[in-house]
């Protein structure tokens, strides 16, 4: 299992295997880890067929990531986007062209005044990308990188969320800051666009006060690896905010974004065949380590 501490979660409607095939085909480096199906280890979700994928392990230019099949519940939204980097620019045109197909523009491909070639696009399946033509030192030598539009209720709250955040993981901080001057429907200082690091990871962040028809959702989460129960406690309580939204190691922060909170050796856990393990497993909030060894016994 990747040494990452945080890793992007994305759920599907049975398109978790497609999604992935394509995100691998954009960068070099990448592909397809592990696959576990539904039907194999008593997991049964209402839609998903028995043998199909339930998670997807992969990487993509080097960032580890997870696709979940889940079912129709929830669906990304541009209020968390995966910046793109790339150095050639006939690669980010082939990128362009392959997650636009079907898909819908937000910014088209063009020149901007923070990027020679630069544009915006939701995939067929409502995953949110921006490319842009640079330098990989630019994003602390990340290909793809997080980002995070804090809008509605919102709006205004990510300088809030950065401190949160960064004061939360080991070696954090914020790299640096461009703010609204006002001008527009965001006030003065809120931030335009941040760039910060978690867990040694580079994330993205910015306000919009304009009038989106988005936020956060479950669609769109992070998974927090976690050594042992004192970790699990530790995050699970800096960061849960909703209790209604507290289920197998999920939660919400008070900002509306959603975390996993698991050990890293949750596939062992659940890997026994004994199915007072996933029961035991689909009834927690936080993820009790002590509770599902007991049930494997």
């Amino acid at each position: 299992m990747t040494k990452q501490k945080i890793i992007p979660h994305l759920w599907f409607d049975g398109a978790a295997e497609d999604s992935a095939g394509l995100y691998t085909s954009l960068l070099p480096g990448s592909g397809i880890g592990t696959v576990s199906r539904y039907g194999k280890a008593g997991f049964e979700v209402h839609g998903q067929p028995e043998g199909s994928a339930m998670n997807v392990e992969f990487h993509l230019g080097g960032q580890p990531m997870l696709a979940l099949n889940g079912g129709p519940h929830f669906r990304p939204t541009p209020a968390v986007s995966y910046f793109l980097n790339l150095d050639d620019r006939a690669a980010l045109d082939r990128a362009w062209q392959a997650l636009g197909e079907g898909g819908q523009v937000r910014m088209p491909l063009d020149t901007y005044p923070w990027s020679p070639r630069y544009g915006w696009v939701d995939d067929r399946w409502g995953v949110s990308w921006q490319l842009s033509l640079g330098q990989l030192a630019q994003t602390g030598g990340q290909a793809i990188t997080p980002m995070l539009l804090f809008t509605g209720a919102q709006a205004g709250q990510a300088e809030a969320a950065l401190a949160h955040y960064t004061g939360l993981f080991p070696d954090s901080g914020i790299e640096g800051v461009l703010r609204h001057d006002g001008s527009g429907a965001d006030p003065a200082d809120t931030v335009m666009h941040a760039q910060f690091r978690l867990a040694g990871q580079t994330f993205m962040a910015g306000d919009s006060a304009l009038a989106h028809d988005f936020t956060f959702t479950e669609a769109n989460s992070f998974v927090v690896l976690c050594k042992d129960q004192a970790e699990i406690d530790h995050y699970w309580h800096a960061l849960s905010a909703l209790p209604d939204a507290e289920r197998c190691g999920w939660l919400k922060d008070r900002f509306g974004l959603s975390w996993q909170i698991l050990p890293r050796n949750l596939p062992e856990l659940l890997s026994s065949p004994d199915p007072k393990v996933i029961e035991t497993f689909l009834e927690m909030g936080k993820i009790d380590i002590a509770a599902l060894e007991r049930a494997a016994k």
